[in-house]
């Protein structure tokens, strides 16, 4: 379970697609069931965001989502509670995204133990920096088999990647523009020169690529220089309706996977 979970994925050898959700959004029972159809549709792990009042990367898409969110009644008892629902139902790796002052708040050691008891397989923590993770947390962390993912971006320079690279397990995140998530920019000759710098570079994981991913082309693009891609904001997008969120996932899945 937990960190291996994650590394069996690349051992499929497919295009491998993750989905991020805002947990109590658009209603505030919608992650579980949003999970059970991303999963009977081929999607081959998820990203579930706890909200967050003050977000770090987080574009204007999720910004909103996580307010409505947080205004739903989402807290992080009840997202723990949607996560054990979703590994009863589904086969479907989860990794939680979040902020450290969430981790702090909670207990760091309650917050891992928690993890490990509701089912999480990996966390995302964008504002703990590898250094103070290494330094501080690296040993209380280690011992709950979660697997610990960083993100480089295209202005981390090389002796940082390895760093980054060597303290990740499951997977490095690849973010694809240095702008926040939901760029529509498309992909141009740098990034897919920045993909291919880093696939030369990360030596003991594999890379995802997300920010920016909005289209089939672009999905397809990303795994073509990497090893798959997790879609955010335009998934957001796509599942605003509270009455047909459901339908609507399918349908941007089907989109994708064309």
């Amino acid at each position: 379970m937990g960190k291996q979970k994650i590394e069996n994925l690349f051992k499929q050898n497919k295009n491998l697609l993750s989905l991020y959700i805002t947990a109590g959004y658009p209603v505030l029972d919608a992650m579980p069931e949003l999970a059970r159809t991303v999963y009977e549709n081929g999607v081959d792990f998820i990203e579930a965001g706890m909200p967050y009042s003050d977000p770090l990367a987080d574009g204007e898409t999720i910004q909103k989502s996580s307010e409505q969110a947080l205004k739903n009644g989402m807290n992080l008892a009840l997202y723990f509670d949607q996560v054990k629902e979703i590994k009863n139902n589904t086969g479907l790796p989860v990794i939680f995204m979040g902020y450290f002052n969430q981790v702090l708040q909670y207990g760091p050691r309650k917050f891992l133990e928690t993890c490990q008891e509701k089912g999480i397989d990996a966390l995302i923590i964008p504002d703990l920096p590898p250094e103070i993770y290494e330094k501080e947390y690296q040993n209380l962390f280690e011992k709950y088999d979660l697997a610990m993912i960083f993100l480089v971006s295209p202005t981390t320079p090389a002796d940082r990647i390895k760093e980054i690279d060597r303290l990740s397990s499951g997977f490095v995140y690849v973010v694809s523009t240095s702008s926040t998530t939901g760029n529509k920019a498309l992909f141009g000759e740098a990034q897919t020169e920045y993909f291919k710098r880093i696939k030369k570079e990360l030596k003991k994981n594999p890379g995802i690529v997300g920010f920016g991913i909005n289209n089939a082309e672009k999905f397809m693009m990303a795994n073509k220089f990497l090893d798959g891609a997790i879609i955010g904001s335009a998934f957001i997008k796509s599942i605003s309706n509270p009455v047909t969120y459901l339908e609507d996932a399918k349908n941007f899945i089907k989109e994708i996977l064309k």
